[in-house]
């Protein structure tokens, strides 16, 4: 079933979750044995993100470096199919424009339209670690909204070769990321959300937002979306804090803003597991508010954990 229409037949919140795949050398039954808690409350559908290669440098013993390109979590396609027919719970595929041109991209849509994976969530992606700017590949998409376009070209049958004949339309349902506190290239978030509403006028069908700790900041940003003409569903993510170092991390990363009540508690922990049963509760307290005001899903970002998210659950569900 299509993510947007888990979210029409819905009666009350749902809740679906974000994982990565395994890193390279890693099986597949890491992630079943991580979920395994998870997926007897039924989750709506799970996203499994897409990681780009990257470029390392390795010291040599006369001095120097060498340069290698690496991809430390591959098997994005072959884990989201994986684990939609073995678990039977409807996968998002993550696709990003960075480390691919249209083509590609393309062959990949091709790829997962076969094995019935039609629910994408459209990114642009982070540049890599070894670079300051997102560059494109040769004939790449440079933002979201050309990976949007192009995919809602092909559930019209229009492919990039013009010529080909008896063309097949897919089926896609198409999803894109929201940013409450908006994207950290964006000027503001006013032009940050006229950018998304011409995703969704490009066939984006709803939006699933960065993590936020503050429920005020998804709600203004959720009215700035309505005012600005955009109607489709906006599901807000979560991400409990974990450890003392996310109080720096998250925001670096994500260009997130903590709480300060939220820090100051976190300060008075003594260890790591004070932290994580501290972003237990928080998250307990922002799902329950967010369920009152009808949010139409829950999305959770497990980061390869999925405890804390159990945790979670178990009291909201």
């Amino acid at each position: 079933m299509k993510v947007s229409e888990h979210l029409s037949k819905a009666t009350k919140t749902l809740f679906s979750l974000e994982i990565l795949p395994p890193l390279k050398g890693e099986h597949f039954d890491s992630i079943i044995t991580n979920l395994n808690g998870l997926l007897e409350y039924k989750p709506s559908f799970i996203d499994v993100t897409y990681h780009q290669q990257e470029v390392i440098y390795l010291d040599l013993p006369d001095g120097t470096a060498e340069k290698h390109t690496v991809r430390k979590r591959p098997g994005t396609v072959g884990i989201a199919a994986a684990l939609q027919y073995k678990t039977d719970i409807d996968v998002v595929t993550h696709l990003i424009c960075g480390g691919m041109s249209i083509e590609e991209t393309e062959n990949i849509l091709i790829d997962l339209h076969f094995l019935g994976l039609d629910n994408l969530l459209l990114l642009r992606g982070d540049p890599p670690h070894s670079q300051r700017y997102f560059k494109p590949e040769a004939n790449g998409h440079s933002h979201a909204l050309g990976l949007v376009k192009q995919v809602n070209n092909m559930n019209k049958g229009v492919y990039l070769d013009e010529n080909l004949q008896n063309n097949h339309t897919t089926n896609f349902s198409i999803g894109v990321a929201g940013y409450p506190e908006k994207h950290n290239e964006a000027p503001n978030l006013e032009i940050d959300i006229a950018f998304l509403k011409q995703k969704v006028e490009a066939g984006a069908e709803y939006i699933v937002t960065q993590m936020f700790f503050e429920n005020q900041k998804y709600f203004d940003f959720v009215r700035r979306c309505r005012e600005a003409g955009i109607t489709v569903p906006i599901i807000p993510g979560l991400k409990p804090l974990s450890t003392i170092k996310q109080l720096t991390l998250l925001p670096q990363t994500f260009h997130v803003n903590l709480p300060q009540t939220l820090v100051k508690e976190a300060l008075k922990c003594k260890n790591n597991a004070d932290v994580r049963q501290l972003g237990i509760e928080w998250a307990i307290e922002q799902s329950k508010e967010l369920i009152a005001h009808n949010v139409p899903c829950l999305h959770f970002y497990t980061m390869s954990r999925a405890d804390n998210i159990e945790n979670i659950i178990k009291k909201i569900f």
